[in-house]
């Protein structure tokens, strides 16, 4: 396999390049004694302590600010006038829409029908073109193609490529900075661009300090397990949109790992967990009642695979849980509330 094309001088690059636009996220350490009055048991003596990096704190809510705005703030003069296209499901939408509108370009988002409504909503509200299609993921990046070469937009894709990857590869940056000895880093996995870069940024980083770094694991849904099955083959897999948006994770539907995110997922991922959907919902309540954290199921489902799948997990001292996201639509948080 070829040598990933994102190195540690065009992540340290994105550090400066985002700064003063992305936040740098608190890391928050979960008290085991509210964790007990929320339901669950109470944690054996070798438990890890756990960790939250709140990407909900981004001005969009989300981590996907870092790799749009490091993706779009390279662009020319020219290219920033002609506009910018993407397809989301939400996050990535408004993300590409507030880096747009901050470098003063014109943005159209390619979005699922399925998106829920407070995404879509917000995307417009940052000034974004919404163009709706279907649900699958592959309908919407074909129509934003279409877009793209039928009006000279300049893509930002939400997840395959070496800007995108590098900007989300700074939150890793961040956790290693914020707790020097974390064991264990869970993010999210959909197309693969936050757990590429996460991956990427934590063990590129370590190498360049000389330090032993953290695993790094993936969290997916058991019903979205596309990027569980290619990990464990070690073979590109897509599957079907009808199979992947039965989960309630609205951010993580996506049929495929892109192709670079895979090649470095392979490279600097230690594993791949897949969750329940039930186990998601108590994570979003867990967190909420625990530190008033609104955590879209997406965002919760780190927290789910640290509480309910530690025995697939390393033994560790110090896991951290990257909350990817915020953007909760009033349904998943109805569900959420009423799950044990």
């Amino acid at each position: 396999m070829a040598e990933a094309s994102v190195t540690w001088s065009e992540i340290d690059a994105a550090r400066r390049r985002i700064a003063g636009v992305a936040v740098r996220t608190p890391l928050l350490r979960l008290d085991p004694e509210r964790l007990r009055q929320a339901g669950l048991a109470k944690p054996a003596e070798s438990a890890p302590e756990i960790y939250v990096k709140d990407e909900s704190a981004q001005p969009v809510r989300s981590f996907k600010l870092r790799g749009a705005y490091n993706k779009i703030a390279q662009l020319s003069a020219d290219e920033l006038q002609r506009g910018v296209i993407t397809y989301s499901s939400g996050n990535h939408a408004q993300g590409v829409a507030y880096a747009a509108r901050a470098l003063g370009a014109k943005a159209v988002v390619v979005m699922p029908s399925n998106t829920p409504q407070v995404k879509r909503a917000a995307t417009l509200a940052l000034g974004a073109q919404v163009v709706v299609v279907g649900p699958a993921s592959t309908e919407r990046r074909q129509r934003a193609e279409d877009l793209s070469a039928q009006h000279g937009y300049t893509m930002v894709p939400p997840y395959d490529d070496p800007a995108i990857i590098a900007g989300q590869a700074t939150c890793g940056v961040e956790i290693l900075e914020q707790l020097p000895d974390v064991d264990v880093v869970l993010s999210p996995v959909s197309g693969g661009g936050l757990l590429s870069g996460v991956a990427a940024g934590i063990k590129l980083r370590a190498e360049a300090i000389g330090v032993t770094p953290p695993q790094v694991w993936g969290c997916e849904p058991e019903l979205a397990a596309d990027a569980a099955e290619s990990f464990r083959t070690r073979s590109l897999v897509e599957w079907p949109a009808e199979k992947t948006t039965r989960t309630i994770c609205d951010g993580l539907r996506t049929q495929s790992l892109g192709r670079l995110n895979f090649e470095l997922i392979l490279r600097f991922v230690d594993g791949v967990v897949t969750v329940r959907e039930e186990e998601i919902q108590t994570a979003m309540r867990i967190l909420l009642e625990t530190t008033g954290l609104v955590a879209e199921p997406s965002g919760a489902i780190t927290l789910a695979a640290a509480l309910f799948h530690a025995a697939e997990l390393p033994r560790a001292n110090k896991v951290v849980a990257i909350l990817s996201g915020g953007n909760l639509d009033p349904e998943s948080g109805a569900s959420a509330k009423g799950s044990a």
